[in-house]
């Protein structure tokens, strides 16, 4: 390999970034424009819930039902209904999600120390949510039951008995339960991952559509150089879109970095310059610049969101799919990020993540080349 040769190739390809100033705004602006959609927009959190109550009784124990639900977070009163038609309405308009029906006798059966029931309905569109937000009733309901059988035990004894079980839960990483410390570092892996494709995959094809790819098989530029030499500056360009992201992670989001911050540049590293690769390889097979970028987009984005485990559990899946998702370099990179970023462990446990994403970049860069030499003649 010329270091001569190399040069030249990686000179020319950033004449040719450096004369369409657009495509390098767009290279940079795109990726943060994305990261601040997201991460301001996708949240996993399920709080506010708006619901209504439909009290019959109108009793002391009702009332007292009601405020267990509006002293939380998780839920947001919008008032009551006086029939099941306006429970029906107000699910219909989404003005509520969850509705509560209580009947006439509930005051006096609580008070009476018997059994009330309770209907909670809640809105079943959106099979997650409906599922989280009966979680959340089903807690605060077995918070009444608790606090409703001491005050009875403690009016005949006069003493509340001793908890037998005295929980104490504790949150690693995310105590707050952030969604966002969860969805900002998987993002950056989709985002870079699609960006570093789509800058590449037109780079070869754009050689034959213009007609030069005649005139590169003409010099003494060899394939390693010809791929090597287009992947350095669109490296340079990666970096610093992986180093503005991790910085509006920081500082922007507030997502804590407790890893190292030379491990986390040296797997971004890899994973852009695998993806760049990638993006080189695609450009070689198609050789149309429309045709190219949408095998980019199809090859990146969608396998990165969907099976890398930053939005979907892998665990979760299907046997077949989980098989697929060993070729996916995201999933390799979401994982680093997440160990490094939320964790901040190292090598000594994400050594065989790291190992498989420099396997990845190996292998493509070497198809990469491989396939070149073949159109190359």
């Amino acid at each position: 390999m010329n270091p001569r040769r190399l040069w030249a190739v990686a000179r020319k390809e950033a004449l040719h970034i450096r004369r369409d100033p657009r495509s390098l705004i767009l290279a940079v602006g795109i990726p943060m424009l994305m990261l601040l959609m997201f991460g301001y927009a996708l949240t996993l959190d399920v709080d506010r819930v708006p619901f209504v109550v439909w009290d019959q009784g109108r009793s002391v124990e009702s009332r007292e039902l009601t405020a267990h639900f509006t002293a939380t977070r998780y839920f947001d009163f919008r008032g009551t209904v006086s029939s099941y038609a306006e429970v029906e309405r107000a699910i219909d308009t989404r003005d509520a999600m969850l509705a509560l029906v209580l009947s006439p006798d509930f005051g006096p059966r609580i008070a009476a120390g018997r059994a009330a029931g309770v209907q909670a309905i809640a809105d079943g569109s959106d099979s997650n949510t409906a599922g989280i937000v009966l979680g959340y009733t089903t807690a605060i309901a077995t918070a009444y039951n608790q606090q409703v059988a001491l005050d009875q035990v403690r009016r005949v004894a006069g003493l509340a008995p001793p908890a037998a079980l005295d929980l104490r839960p504790r949150v690693w990483f995310n105590a707050d339960l952030e969604s966002r410390n969860f969805i900002v570092p998987g993002i950056m892996a989709v985002i870079m991952g699609l960006i570093a494709a789509l800058l590449t995959s037109l780079t070869i094809a754009r050689e034959w559509e213009r007609g030069t790819m005649e005139q590169l098989v003409s010099t003494p530029v060899k394939p390693a150089e010809l791929i090597l030499g287009k992947l350095l500056p669109y490296s340079a360009i990666g970096l610093a879109n992986l180093a503005l992201s991790v910085v509006m992670a920081v500082f922007l989001f507030h997502v804590p970095l407790r890893g190292s911050v030379v491990l986390l540049f040296s797997v971004g590293t890899v994973f852009v310059i695998g993806t760049l690769a990638q993006g080189v390889l695609i450009s070689t097979i198609a050789r149309q610049q429309l045709l190219a970028s949408q095998m980019a987009m199809i090859s990146t984005f969608l396998p990165a969101f969907l099976l890398s485990g930053f939005a979907f559990a892998i665990a979760n899946m299907p046997l077949p799919v989980q098989g697929i998702t060993y070729i996916v370099p995201a999933r390799y990179f979401v994982a680093l990020v997440k160990g490094i970023f939320l964790r901040g462990v190292g090598l000594e446990v994400l050594w065989a993540d790291a190992a498989f994403l420099v396997g990845f970049t190996l292998f493509v860069i070497a198809v990469s080349i491989r396939k070149t030499r073949k159109t190359l003649g």
